[in-house]
């Protein structure tokens, strides 16, 4: 059984569209809200909040509806087409707002934009295992990863060479180039992937595939009250685990390009470099860590990427000034991440029955977003009223809670065998 890692890069082209977008989304709004309306950390946190509050109520929704919705184009691809042409749409006003210093317009733009992104991410995170037998989802997964990680590393690249140091920047042309990209890469996945032929194709393969998405197109499924109770159990603790890592994780990205500045002392786009090194840390990491879970496990993978992520955001408290050495920990934190992110996601829907795999990606972004409801509103909150340092210990305080409910999961940890002639491994399918 082998991976078309051809055909998984062009399905994760929608993670990489959204990726960019997030990555920008992340470090200017922050920066805007702070320098342009001149807002505290903490309203700033609750306005950075408000995309995950429409996430809670609108990605189980979306991801329900594309389980079953039949187009003629697939179950997926109608939500992906329409989310994307709608965000890029409203997206490019919101450096207008900005340079009119025109608030309500900003708010406004900012809402739409946040409602249009929701329509798509549980289903474009859904093609994956659409397409994808179960015990090949990690390895897919680390390509979709990886996909989504190129997308924010060009966001990232965009944002060193375009923000300037001094003055008040313009941000439109970064908006402008980032909206492209998004929109290109979604061209590309159209042309290039059948989602309803290839997703027959693997019902057809794998009939007795166990959770896959073997009933993905007839019976409905039942959710977390058809599970058997201990699976239940540790479907539980695994979502609160993943409301955990990204309680830590959601703190530092939201609030770094902010903190690199108040605290780090580095001016303009500058952040923009250390957070490079995490990505790149976590694009060499995709791949192997997905291998590493096929010989110990994803929950051994996973709990060795919430130790590495504690490590690096313990030690990071201690820099008072930006040092090359704290890129080290930042590159620590970037392969925790991959370690987490492969395996994770795999780990939900494979407790899933096929009909149900939107459904599980609903409540595994439920999770995710109600994370990063709480932490910009919490983190913003100590940033105010005790000072910027507490930034990395917060985050490690949630990594520990997450590593003691990780213990608690006993299912979803699937190793499938790996190919006697490792070349397999290079290849890309047919």
């Amino acid at each position: 059984m082998k991976l078309n890692y051809k055909q998984t890069f062009l399905v994760g082209l929608a993670f990489l569209s959204i990726q960019a977008f997030w990555e920008l989304y992340n470090k200017i709004i922050p920066l805007i809200l702070q320098r342009t309306f001149v807002l505290g950390d903490t309203l700033a946190g609750a306005i950075m909040a408000l995309d995950n509050i429409f996430a809670v109520l609108l990605l189980p929704l979306f991801g329900t509806l594309s389980d079953r919705v039949d187009t003629p184009i697939g179950r997926r691809m109608p939500f992906i087409l329409v989310g994307t042409v709608v965000t890029v749409a409203a997206m490019i006003l919101l450096p207008i707002a900005d340079n009119l210093g025109n608030l309500p317009m900003f708010m406004s733009v900012l809402l739409v934009t946040l409602v249009a992104v929701c329509l798509y991410r549980s289903p474009a995170v859904a093609l994956m295992p659409d397409v994808t037998p179960p015990p090949l989802r990690s390895k897919a997964n680390a390509v979709i990863n990886l996909m989504g990680a190129l997308g924010a590393a060009v966001a990232l690249v965009l944002m060193r060479v375009l923000v300037p140091e001094g003055g008040k920047p313009n941000y439109l042309p970064l908006f402008g180039l980032v909206a492209g990209i998004m929109v290109a890469a979604v061209a590309v996945l159209f042309v290039s992937i059948k989602e309803k032929k290839l997703a027959a194709e693997v019902r057809a393969a794998y009939p007795d595939a166990g959770s896959d998405i073997q009933d993905s197109a007839g019976s409905r499924g039942t959710g977390v009250k058809g599970l058997p109770r201990d699976v239940r159990r540790s479907l539980i603790f695994l979502l609160l685990s993943v409301f955990f890592w990204y309680a830590a994780y959601n703190a530092v990205e939201t609030a770094f390009s902010k903190y690199a500045q108040n605290t780090l002392g580095l001016e303009g786009g500058k952040f923009a470099e250390s957070l490079l090194v995490a990505m790149v840390s976590a694009v060499v990491g995709f791949i192997p860590v997905a291998l590493f879970a096929n010989k110990i496990g994803r929950k051994r993978t996973v709990m060795f990427g919430v130790a590495l992520m504690f490590a690096g955001f313990a030690a990071a408290f201690f820099y008072t000034t930006f040092h090359s050495s704290m890129n080290i920990l930042l590159g620590m934190v970037g392969l925790g991440w991959a370690a987490i992110n492969v395996n994770s996601y795999p780990m939900v829907v494979d407790m899933a029955k096929g009909s149900d795999i939107g459904r599980f990606t609903g409540y595994y972004y439920f999770f995710v977003m109600s994370a990063q409801i709480v932490t910009p509103i919490l983190s913003g909150a100590f940033l105010e009223f005790i000072g910027y340092r507490t930034l990395f210990p917060y985050a490690a305080v949630f990594m520990l809670l997450a590593f003691l409910t990780m213990t608690q999961v006993k299912h979803g940890d699937h190793k499938p065998m790996l190919p006697k002639d490792k070349l397999e491994l290079l290849d890309v399918g047919d």
